[in-house]
């Protein structure tokens, strides 16, 4: 098995990983989603021997999501990077972040019983409400909203709590983007986002908690993130008017759904998308 090499969206925290891959699952319970904004988080281990940081070390946060449990992530850029905690002699990775094929299949969908309401499954892998049958890991009760509901609008928050807002406007358009730029950003196989118009997005609290990060080179694309947990964050494009949100930072139906792929040539190759969907091999005209 050839190494494979990973980095965050910002390039300062970079690692790679060797040996065998295996057990690469996705996860669709409200934790993961919000940490990465995404519909689901794709994890796969690598041997823990063959795994090692080539830089950047110094720019990861940990936050404890639950007892025992840390996500972490880079302080620059909010993507979520490996802890390097060995557990079974492996390491857990973002499966999308991997430049390269881990050759090992998906397996399984787990925490079902979780999922957003606006992303369907549609592949043919076993699913779980929780954890797979027959395992010991400890499950913790799912993560509900802290806030209460408002008419009229979608609430969304980060992980952590401490950021908060709500969709007030129409989404004017939805897609799932499988461009490297927010594979990295989201650390995840591919990022769904939901647009509005500017001031159809209302932070309610936490704003002064967020840090973004603009891609060097790029005339748009940014990221908005907790800087506690760092959780992707709603970021309000006033230039062009819109609020991009990440639609896995939603607490409730936003009462859309994602409506295209976008840059679906750059997805990684080992991934199938099996929906309906239109796909375009990168950005619509």
């Amino acid at each position: 098995m050839p190494t494979i090499q990973s980095r965050c969206l910002c390039g300062d925290v970079a690692w790679e990983a060797g040996g065998t891959f295996d057990l690469l699952t996705h996860c669709h319970c409200a934790r993961c989603r919000k940490a990465h904004g995404a519909a689901f988080t794709s994890t796969v281990l690598a041997t823990a021997e063959a795994f090692r940081f080539l830089q950047g070390k110094e720019r990861i946060v940990r936050y404890e999501s639950v007892p025992g449990l840390f996500r972490p992530f880079c302080n620059r850029c909010g993507s979520k990077v490996p802890s390097g905690d060995v557990w079974n002699e492996r390491v857990s990775l973002a499966a999308g972040m991997l430049e390269g094929d881990p050759e090992t299949p998906p397996l399984a969908h787990f925490f079902v019983a979780s999922k957003a309401p606006w992303h369907e499954i549609t592949d043919s892998l076993p699913r779980f409400d929780g954890h797979a049958t027959g395992t010991d890991f400890k499950t913790f009760a799912d993560l509900e909203p802290r806030d209460p509901p408002t008419a009229g609008a979608a609430r969304g928050s980060c992980l952590c709590g401490g950021a908060a807002y709500l969709l007030e406007g129409p989404p004017a358009l939805c897609h799932n983007c499988h461009c490297l730029r927010c594979r990295r950003a989201k650390s995840a196989l591919y990022a769904s986002n939901l647009f509005t118009p500017a001031d159809g997005l209302r932070y309610t609290r936490g704003e002064d908690l967020l840090s973004e990060f603009k891609l060097p080179g790029a005339r748009f694309f940014a990221q908005s993130f907790c800087r506690v947990c760092g959780s992707p964050m709603p970021r309000v494009d006033r230039e062009r008017g819109i609020a991009i949100v990440p639609m896995g930072s939603l607490d409730d139906d936003p009462g859309t759904r994602p409506m295209r792929h976008v840059f679906a040539g750059s997805k990684p190759s080992w991934f199938e998308i099996t929906d309906d969907l239109p796909q375009f091999e990168d950005r619509p005209d």
